[in-house]
Parts: structure tokens; sequence; C-alpha cells
């Protein structure tokens, strides 16, 4: 048989199915991600008022027991001057890779849209000099961007969007996470946060990160016996430094901070359903929402009110949560969790919430009928972000591939009056994206990616 008959065989056959790369890119039995003296896992938050006042997060090895962090106005010298010294507070965490130390620094009293640097001390050495601009007063631009669940192969796949979005917004301030940012239980996850720290490095350094907790930042203690219950993986406290304004219930995992003319509240979706914290969180985003003296407010969760993925009905936000939404208009639920795209407004047709579902990470579930049927537009097998642009008259929101095509926009104006009408973007989007296989990698017919 000639060459091109071989050729136009091979067009023709059926594709061998792909396998699934490693959730980590470290080998078995590599500690690559341990602790050292030098400081790693740098990432800013912003405090509750981030025109003054913003939060460092950062790991050493147990030899550096009482840390410093030092910021300055930035200049274009290389003296940089006299810095503040601010001391930071230090909590231990026990992982597969060993002992390492937390540490978090608290920097107030700071100028809005001010440019500073900041760095921060391992054992005798320092990080390099990071930038950050603390937020600007209300009634200037603000550019933000949000991201789905990173979740899986973090450095491999998840790591290219972040990329993108910095190219696509290098202005934005701000980064919100809808949780799921690791997929491994504890004790067995370290190895996944580094790759997520190494993915996302320079945005985490420099812009305010703000993330929700989602059910893989959990892990099922005793597990499959009578004892069985979800409990709070040990990274979470120490890894983020944000704001500690949430119930006590949830003091470690919700929180609120006002960023120029947005108020953001971060709720704890896992423990509303599984822990009993529901109606808690409930009582106190009322009193968040309603004190809000800002033109608009998003509420960042990672379980959806309206799932775009079959069988995954979460009736007891849909009960207790959603009403505290309503009642205050909120203007973006930004979520995660069902690993596809879907867009949607609440019943009854008001503009707002705006209800949106989307994904960073390469584990691509598949949309119900439902979601096809009440979301406008929905997307399988397709890594996404988000851009957004906020002044006191409109959003505008965008939602990009990881190649940086436009996949879904958007924008909310507000009237002199306060009444807000939704605006489609049409001109520039590609066409929505199902997936193109019948099974996953692994032979799931419920996955289109592992």
């Amino acid at each position: 048989m000639g060459g091109i008959a071989l050729c136009l065989l091979a067009l023709h056959a059926p594709a061998a199915r792909a396998a699934a790369e490693p959730n980590t890119q470290v080998p078995a039995g590599s500690h690559h991600y341990a602790a050292t003296g030098f400081p790693d896992r740098i990432v800013a938050s912003p405090a509750q008022d981030a025109a003054h006042g913003f939060a460092v997060a950062w790991r050493t090895d147990a030899t550096v027991r009482a840390p410093q962090l030092q910021i300055v106005v930035a200049g274009d010298s290389p003296d940089v001057g006299k810095p503040r010294v601010v001391n930071a507070r230090t909590q231990e965490l026990r992982s597969e890779n060993g002992t390492s130390l937390h540490h978090r620094a608290d920097i107030d009293g700071l100028q809005p849209d001010t440019l500073y640097a900041y760095r921060v001390q391992g054992k005798d050495t320092w990080s390099a000099w990071n930038h950050f601009r603390t937020a600007a007063p209300a009634g200037q631009p603000l550019t933000m961007l949000y991201f789905g669940d990173t979740q899986n192969k973090n450095l491999s796949l998840v790591s290219r969007v972040i990329r993108q979005a910095w190219r696509s917004a290098p202005d934005a301030r701000l980064a919100v996470f809808a949780g799921d940012l690791v997929s491994g239980g504890d004790g067995v996850d370290d190895s996944e946060w580094g790759e997520w720290f190494e993915a996302g490095r320079w945005l985490l350094e420099g812009t305010a990160v703000a993330p929700a907790p989602g059910n893989h930042e959990y892990f099922e203690e005793f597990e499959d016996t009578p004892r069985e219950r979800r409990v709070l993986g040990g990274h979470w406290p120490v890894t983020f430094a944000l704001p500690a304004n949430g119930p006590a219930e949830t003091a470690k995992t919700t929180y609120w901070f006002d960023y120029q003319d947005v108020r953001v509240a971060v709720v704890d979706g896992t423990s509303a359903l599984d822990l009993g914290t529901a109606q808690v969180q409930a009582k106190w985003l009322d009193k968040v929402l309603g004190d809000n003296p800002h033109p608009w407010s998003i509420v960042l969760i990672h379980q959806p009110f309206y799932s775009p993925r079959a069988d995954r009905d979460n009736v007891e936000l849909v009960e207790t949560l959603l009403p505290v939404l309503r009642k205050h208009r909120v203007d973006l639920v930004l979520q995660g969790h069902d690993h596809t795209y879907g867009r949607r407004g609440d019943e009854g047709g008001a503009a707002t919430p705006v209800f949106i579902v989307s994904v960073a990470g390469p584990k691509q579930y598949r949309l119900s009928d439902m979601a096809r049927r009440t979301m406008r537009p929905v997307g399988e097998d397709t890594q996404l972000y988000q851009v957004l642009r906020i002044d006191p008259q409109h959003i505008g929101y965008e939602s990009r591939t990881a190649t940086g095509r436009l996949y879904d926009a958007f924008e909310l104006r507000r009237d002199a009056s306060g009444n807000k009408r939704l605006v489609e973007i049409e001109q520039g989007r590609i066409a929505p994206r199902d997936c193109p296989r019948a099974a996953s990698p692994k032979g799931r017919e419920a996955r289109c990616w592992e």
C-alpha cells in the first residue's frame, strides 16, 4: 500500500484515547517543594479597607521564628530609603514535605492608589522587592480578574491561563478565585500548593488575592466510619492573610472587603451545605450587604446557586442564602465547582443578580440539559478566565479562553437612580464550545477531561 493511502487511513482511523497526566509534576518520593530558609509562597491579600492596607502571607522552614516585612513607597532609585518594619505572626504546619512556618504581616495606614515596594524575611536572606498598589478612592476605574476552579495540574495547565489573564489585563489590581485551588486532601497536598504558587507567582505577589474556600480545601476525617466529618485542611488558614471579619463559626473562611466602588463578600459554601452554617452565614451576609455604601456588590462562593452540571442541586444555598442576595440586589455571583461555563439571571427576569460558573483548570465536566435550556452562553472543554472592569456606572465583563479568545461578554449599566440593566455584547465572541469526546481519558462518560 502506498504512503498516501496509509496517511489517509491514519487520518480516518479512530483516535487513540489520550492519557491523563499526573496531577502534579513532582515525581513520587520527591520533596521538591519542602520549605527552606528562603521565603516562598508569597501572596498579598486586601485589607477590609483595601485603599489603606493589605496583608502578606509567606512560608519558610522552621529556622525562621520571628520574621519581618519591610515596606516603602516605591521609587525609581535602587536606594529605596529607610523602610517601615512590620513584625509578622507565625504558625506551624506539618505536611508530607515536612514542617514549615507560615508568616503573616498586616500593613495599615497606607495611602490610596499608591505603589509600594515590600519584601519579606527568611533566614539570613530576603525575598525580592515586590510592587503592590493600594486600591484607589471610590470613583476610580478598577480592573479585576476572576478564576473558577484551578484544582488540577496547576503548574502544567493552569499556569498558562494565569499568564494569559495577566496579558489581557496588566492593570488588574484584584484577583478572586472561586475555590478548589488544589485537589488533594490534608496531608498529601503540599506539593499541589507548591505548584499553585509557582503557576501564579508574580500575580500572587503583586495583586490583591481573594480566594473562596472550596470543598477540596476540606478533607474527610474518619472517612467511611460513623465518625466521618468535614474538616478544613491545615493549609487554608495559614496560606492566606485574609480579613478576619466573618462570623465566628466560619471565621477562617468567610470575609468581606471594600475595593473602590464594590463590596466583595466571600461565602463558605461547603460549610453552609455540610456543617450547618448556612443560617449563620446568611445573617452575617445580610448585615454586610445591608451596610454597603458602594454602587456595586459581588458575592464569591464555590458551589453554584444554579448548577450547570446534572444532579447537583444545592438546596440549602437556594433556600437560605439566595433570599439575601435578592433582598440586596447583589450584582454578580461568581462561582466554581461544576467545571463548565454557564451564565444566567435570576428568576423573574431581573437584571441582577447575574450568576456565573467558570473553570480555569483542566478538569472538565459536562453540562446538564437544564443548563442548556436556562443558561446562555454555556461551555464545555474550555479553560477560562474573566476580566471585570468596574466604575460607578458600569461593570464590563469578559470571559476569555486560555488563548485569549472572547467567549462571553456583557455590561451592567447603572443610571442616576440606581436602576440597572444588562446589555449583551455579542461582537467578537467565538462560538459556544461542546465536549468532542464521548468519555474522558479514564473512560468516564460524566467527564470531558480529567
